[in-house]
């Protein structure tokens, strides 16, 4: 076996290369466009499969330095804090705690259909809670940190399915949430709140009219850094006293105060918050990260293990949609909104937050922006569900 890694700055460009391929590929093809599948999904997939081809045909096994692509993901959330309005999270009030309690209630669901689903293929019941809210929406991190648990209840490689089911589960993540928008949004003839300016990214239709230099780029930059460095801060101060944060959600709680602060104190000040450099900063940054995630899946690693996991993965996914379908979109609203947190929470529940945010954000590049969405679904994502997610394990594993 001869294994290659690349380095930070390679894996980093290999990342902006496949991005462009996958961008190029969902261009071209009708169905990616139809279902709004995001171009990082399209791109990182083909490299993943591309890689695999070597390790099959050469024995060559690749894998990357991530830590840029780590990066990325606190520039994007601090400019999704940054984007933010007291106006936009007053008004999300209500779908927030909706949301909230949804989300709580749907990690119950999973691990019931987890447990359910591998008693019926006679497996231990505890596989089914690894391959439900450990590792779907606890993701990767959270599927480590309990296997060892498991493993001493009798599930001997209980980290390696863990990895794949979070791996398996990002990958289908990626790819339902778009059918599912599009599926509502025809139904119900829903479109976005044309005047809005996008939360992430730049509307397909948009217009040159929108200044844009060096200048209102640089200004961006500055304004993620200053975000990242109180919120670097503030996490240095969260975590002596004894409460772990993850480093993005301090920086986007940071992006949300200076932008709700400052422009009110200096209101001369030029402020880049929903400007189209923001946008595309943010953009890049998820774009990449994704990509990113996506191309270092090591898909060898899964494949002894399909069996199983591709049927306990199938339940889940129809349980996901199901659950959208027939109550999350209604209870949040049937409305447009309500249509684009389907597609981020498609991405949430089987996969991890960038993922329901590039679902998202696919689906408001071609339809409209929902910036009530892109605030609720994070704050749910990062502040909730860690805590909610571990007693609900704690609670199953003992069942």
């Amino acid at each position: 076996m001869i294994q290659l890694t690349f380095d930070s700055f390679v894996s980093y460009t290999l990342g902006i290369l496949f991005f462009f391929l996958g961008f190029g590929l969902t261009k071209r093809s009708k169905i990616l466009k139809e279902f709004n599948i995001p171009e990082p999904v399209t791109g990182g997939l083909l490299a993943a499969l591309l890689f695999y081809l070597f390790y099959m045909l050469m024995g060559l096994e690749v894998s990357f330095d991530l830590s840029t692509r780590d990066r990325l993901l606190v520039y994007f959330f601090t400019a999704i804090g940054l984007n933010a309005r007291f106006q936009d999270l007053l008004a999300g009030g209500k779908p927030l705690l909706i949301l909230l309690l949804l989300t709580l209630s749907y990690i119950v669901v999973q691990d019931l259909i987890g447990i359910a689903g591998a008693l019926s293929l006679g497996l231990p019941s505890q596989l089914g809670v690894l391959t439900g809210s450990a590792a779907l929406i606890g993701g990767h991190g959270t599927a480590i940190a309990w296997a060892p648990d498991i493993k001493n209840l009798g599930i001997e490689n209980a980290l390696e399915i863990g990895v794949a089911a979070a791996t398996l589960g990002l990958v289908v993540a990626s790819l339902i949430g778009g059918p599912i928008a599009k599926f509502l949004i025809n139904k119900y003839q829903l479109s976005g709140e044309k005047k809005a300016a996008p939360m992430v990214g730049v509307a397909y239709e948009k217009s040159d009219s929108e200044h844009f230099g060096h200048l209102s780029f640089m200004a961006v930059i500055l304004v993620l850094h200053i975000c990242i460095i109180i919120g670097w801060l503030a996490n240095q101060v969260i975590t002596d006293i004894g409460f772990k944060l993850p480093l993005f959600v301090t920086c986007l709680l940071a992006g949300i105060f200076l932008s709700n602060t400052i422009p009110v104190i200096f209101p001369n000040l030029p402020w880049p918050a929903r400007t189209r450099s923001m946008a595309i900063v943010s953009d890049f940054s998820l774009s990449l990260f994704l990509t990113m995630s996506l191309m270092s899946m090591q898909l060898w690693t899964i494949a002894s293990l399909a069996g199983p996991l591709l049927a306990l993965l199938l339940l889940q996914t129809i349980g996901a949609v199901l659950f959208i379908l027939l109550v999350l979109f209604p209870l949040m609203g049937r409305n447009y909104q309500a249509a684009v947190l389907g597609a981020g929470f498609g991405g949430f529940a089987l996969g991890a937050t960038p993922t329901a945010i590039a679902n998202m954000t696919a689906v408001t590049k071609a339809h409209g922006p929902a910036p009530t969405a892109f605030i609720i679904l994070p704050l749910v994502a990062a502040f909730f569900v860690d805590v909610t997610n571990a007693f609900i394990i704690r609670l199953a594993l003992a069942f």
